[in-house]
Parts: structure tokens; sequence; C-alpha cells
């Protein structure tokens, strides 16, 4: 490092406005994302649903640190949506010295991975037990240019940050219109006409039976419309089932159990083979009467996921299953063959879009980290 070390206690000094908890009172508490990514607000919750009689109160533009997972870069500066919130002894609170050291610098520093390494040297236990040692931390040392220079990086690396969060931000709302645009034609090219979707998919039978000795590539269904994904591996002596179903690409899916919270999709090519357990109807899509692509659009659309809760039985909510034969009654507004043709074609140019972007924001994710290092490399 070209700058002068100094040690964090010397820009760092422990900040303790420890509050009593009162129960008919609101709190908000923080928690602390891992690899040097900030505060988030983690709950807001009653006093009588915290433990403790009292917590810190912590303000913005202090530095918080998880002890337990600061090896693993949880900390951070509170932002100003959480000033006044509320944390245990867990996380230790800093105010930070501005005559000598720029929170916005100290944002930043943090963020490199040897300050996560300067983290771990200062955290100490057993394995399971690993905390952060606070005086063994604020003896740790970090270069400290002087404040014209420290203004000078943060005006840098923020314009940067504005810039890659801006254009983030963009293609996000661009994605989320197109689908959105492509979601309402399949209801309005119908017409109002409806469906029963037996007549558009057929329960397809489990059809692998497990060799206990043999290792399956599972699949899952995220919730909230994110899609079939690969799930992983396991050996056939570390599940139950004695049959699976083995997927193909265009089948339509859904765990029972979350299906209402928008656990449905269409098998992509890249999970085709893998199984599934049969918590997981599978269908087989009458590609003559509906293309997979117009299925998919509509079962990610978070205005249908409330019919299927409908649809769910359970008394719990979080126990609702959409069972089969209720799945296949369900009512679905087909349009066209012609209007399906042109909403497939639209939905796999918005596909390649989608992916183009991935590798646009794969490659700007790298931006930061490499100024990171220009900044304060060696």
């Amino acid at each position: 490092m070209r700058w002068p070390r100094v040690a964090l206690g010397e820009v760092l000094a422990r900040h303790d406005d420890w509050v009593p908890i009162e129960p008919e009172s609101e709190y908000r508490q923080i928690t602390a994302r891992l690899w040097g990514q900030g505060l988030v607000l983690r709950a807001v919750v009653s006093g009588a649903e915290i433990a403790a009689t009292s917590q810190n109160r912590v303000r913005t533009g202090q530095f918080l640190i998880s002890k337990i997972d600061a090896r693993h870069g949880a900390f951070g500066l509170v932002p100003e949506e959480l000033d006044g919130a509320v944390v245990s002894n867990d996380f230790p609170a800093f105010a930070v010295d501005g005559t000598r050291c720029l929170p916005g610098f100290l944002r930043w520093v943090s963020k490199t991975d040897w300050f996560i390494a300067l983290c771990k040297r200062a955290s100490e236990g057993s394995t399971n037990r690993v905390r952060l040692r606070e005086t063994a931390f604020l003896a740790q040392e970090i270069p400290l240019p002087p404040l014209s220079e420290q203004e000078r990086i943060v005006r840098r690396l923020d314009a940067v940050e504005k810039i890659l969060s801006d254009l983030a931000r963009c293609r996000g709302e661009r994605d989320a219109e197109c689908t959105q645009s492509l979601r309402a034609l399949i209801a309005d090219q119908a017409g109002g006409a409806t469906t029963p979707m037996r007549e558009l998919v057929k329960l397809r039978e489990p059809d692998v039976t497990v060799d206990r000795s043999a290792t399956y590539e599972f699949a899952g269904v995220y919730s909230f419309g994110r899609g079939v994904f690969r799930a992983g591996t396991k050996s056939g002596m570390d599940f139950a089932y004695p049959r699976l179903t083995r997927l193909r690409a265009g089948d339509f899916t859904y765990p029972k159990l979350m299906a209402w919270e928008g656990a449905l999709g269409i098998v992509p090519p890249e999970c085709a083979g893998c199984v599934v357990s049969t918590e997981f109807p599978v269908f087989e899509v009458s590609q003559e009467r509906v293309l997979p692509e117009v299925l998919d659009l509509y079962f990610r659309d978070p205005r249908v996921w409330p019919r299927l809760a409908g649809a769910s039985t359970g008394t719990n909510a979080r126990r609702r299953r959409l069972n089969p034969r209720d799945f296949l009654d369900y009512s679905f507004p087909l349009p066209s063959r012609d209007k399906q043709i042109k909403i497939a074609g639209a939905y796999h140019l918005v596909a390649k879009i989608r992916d183009r972007d991935r590798t646009i924001e794969a490659e700007t994710r790298a931006i930061l980290p490499a100024l990171l290092a220009e900044a304060f490399g060696p």
C-alpha cells in the first residue's frame, strides 16, 4: 500500500446507546449481508418478540459488524433508512472519526478481499463458535490516505456504482415490462374463452424405480415464478421415495405444497433427464393444443397464483396442496394457434435479450472489484 497505515482503533470508537425494550413498541432490526454487501432491514417487530430487555440503538454512518460472521464479510455502514434501528451485543457499532477517515472511504475499504481477511485474522474460537474479538479487530491496520485523496476515491467509486445500479435497474424494468406485455396478450387473445387444463396436459406416471445404490440428479421449482432448476445429486439411500419421475424438456411441473406461491413452470432443456419425487406432479403438454411457452408465461404471472391458492386444499395457509385433479380442472384462457405462435416467438426473443443481459451483468460485476483492486491494491 502506498499510503500510511493506521490501526482501526484510531478511526473507530465503540458506540453504545442501550435502550430499554418496551413490549408494546415497534423496533426495526438490522442484519448484515455477507461478503461486504452491507446492512439491510431484517424485520420490524414488537418489543414482545425481542427476548432481551435492552438493545443498542445505532445511527446513520456508524460501522456495524457481526461478531459471528465478520469473517464472512458481514458488516457495513448504517444507511439513513436504518437510523435508530436496534441490534444485539453480537453486532458492535462504531462511530467513524470523520476528521481522519470518511465513512464512505471505510465503506469501500470494507468491500475488499483483504478487509475480509483482516476480519478472519481477528476472529478466533472453535469451529462452531468462531467470533470476532473487538480488541484484535481494532488493532488491525488499514491504509489511510489524506482526506482529499479519500474524497477523490469515494467520488469515483460512488459514480461507477450508481451507473452500474442504474443500468441494472433499467434492464430489470425492461424485462418486467416485456414479460408483462406478453402475459397480457394471453388473456386478451383468448377473448374470455377458457379451456380446462385436462384438455391441454396429461398427467404422467412416475417412471423411475429407485435403486438405492444409484445416484439421481434432482430438479426443483423456485417459488414466485422463477421456474424449474437443477437441484443437485442425491444417492438412492438419501430419500424414501420408491418411485420418481424423469423430466423431459417441455413438460410442466410443480410441487404440490408450493404451487400456490408461484412454484410452477415448463421444464427447460438443461433440466431434461433430471428427476422429481411424487410430490411433483409432471404433465406432458399437448403441444398441438397449447405451446409450452404460453403455459410458462401464464403460470409465472403473480396474478394467477391467488386463483391456484383457491384450488389448493389444506387448513393451514402454509400447508395448502394443489392436487393434480384440481389443477386439471383449472380453466385456462387459451389463445388461438396463430396467436400462440406469435406469443411464443416474442417469448424466445425476450429470453435471448435476457441471456444477453445476464452476460452483460456478469461482465459489469467485475468492474467494481477491479477498481477496488486498483484503488487499494499493493
